[in-house]
């Protein structure tokens, strides 16, 4: 581990003389470039002098108290010796963690897809409760959401709904979410008081960039239409509303939220790269699929991930076994509680495989 981090130490130092090169510096892009590396680098390799610097404190101190015999000046220097002890383990625990390989598509913006699944009507109502959770999470986070397309029902809620959350960090906390999503309760339409059970299935994806995916004009086919929906905000009297077929893959998204044609089109694309986008890391996962399947935040869709139990006020994950009885907490948006879990069993699996 030692080797590791001497060899980032020293590429953090190469990075910080090229940020200040004049030729990099005239080179805007290369600049950017290296920069972001070294931002990347910043916090591992602070750990890591710190941790030096403890152990050279330790050796220090170790050293006065075999030559110092006044008591009072020997308790001093031992209560010294146990706060840098305790610090050192600390770091000791978050070393291995940083030193794991980062997933590229943290920092990125989501589009999360949510689409009522098994339950008809109350499906259609919980993929709108799923909604306001993840609107509500983001708010908390600062981040911004912005509708890409939805389908409306009568009662309130989606039979399919996507969104893009925009702000730094937003995939590396969400990706956890994606899977089937079940809920246990009395629906408002059903007269004789008995429990329901339906699902609503949740995918996120990390919004790329023109030039990460490259769509040429003749592998699709757009198509403009008439906007229809349950009413308000979804129903237009032009023809704005977009689909484009992805000839390729297949990939057919359509876009309707917009009163122009020319947003809906970008929205419908910017859906469309990240949708092309997340079936080529798919089919890079189905090619390690047993390493897949110990995963956390594996992102399979037909996965049970989590259950919400309104009788009981409980939300149960199904991933790592832990319920909270704190339904409305959770559906109000903390979701922290789940996620950091989350996270801190997928790191748990991958330190064992290091």
């Amino acid at each position: 581990m030692i080797e590791k981090l001497a060899a980032l130490e020293n590429k953090y130092l190469e990075l910080e003389n090229l940020i200040s090169d004049p030729e990099v510096l005239a080179d805007m892009s290369r600049w950017q470039k290296y920069n972001k590396e070294h931002a990347a680098l910043t916090e591992i390799v602070e750990k890591y002098r710190r941790y030096r610097q403890i152990d050279k404190e330790l050796h220090d101190n170790k050293e006065m108290l075999l030559e110092e015999e006044d008591s009072e000046f020997r308790t001093l220097i031992n209560a010294e010796i146990g706060k840098l002890e305790t610090e050192k383990e600390q770091l000791e625990l978050e070393l291995p963690i940083l030193l794991l390989p980062k997933d590229p598509n943290d920092n990125k913006n989501v589009i999360v897809e949510i689409r009522g699944g098994v339950g008809g009507e109350e499906a259609a109502l919980f993929a709108g409760d799923l909604f306001r959770m993840y609107s509500r999470y983001a708010e908390k986070h600062g981040w911004k959401t912005e509708i890409m397309d939805a389908n409306a029902t009568e009662l309130g809620g989606f039979k399919e709904i996507s969104f893009c959350i925009a702000g730094q960090g937003a995939y590396s906390r969400l990706k956890y979410e994606s899977g089937t999503h079940r809920v246990q309760r009395v629906p408002t339409t059903e007269s004789s008081g008995r429990i329901h059970t339906s699902a609503v299935t949740v995918a996120v994806l990390p919004e790329v960039e023109e030039v990460e995916v490259e769509i040429k004009p003749s592998d699709i086919r757009i198509d403009t239409y008439r906007a229809s929906g349950a009413g308000g905000q979804y129903v237009n009297k032009t023809d704005s509303a977009i689909r484009i077929t992805h000839f390729p893959t297949g990939i057919v998204v359509q876009c309707q939220d917009e009163k122009s044609q020319f947003k809906n089109k970008e929205k419908a694309m910017r859906v469309l790269r990240a949708r092309i986008h997340d079936e080529a890391l798919r089919t890079q996962h189905d090619e390690i699929a047993a390493d897949r399947k110990s995963q956390v935040g594996s992102g399979d869709r037909s996965e049970r991930i989590r259950t919400y139990n309104f009788p009981q006020g409980r939300v149960t994950d199904h991933r790592i076994g832990m319920t909270l009885h704190k339904l409305d907490d959770v559906l109000d948006g903390n979701l922290d509680e789940f996620i950091n879990a989350l996270i801190t069993a997928q790191q748990t699996e991958e330190l064992k495989k290091v």
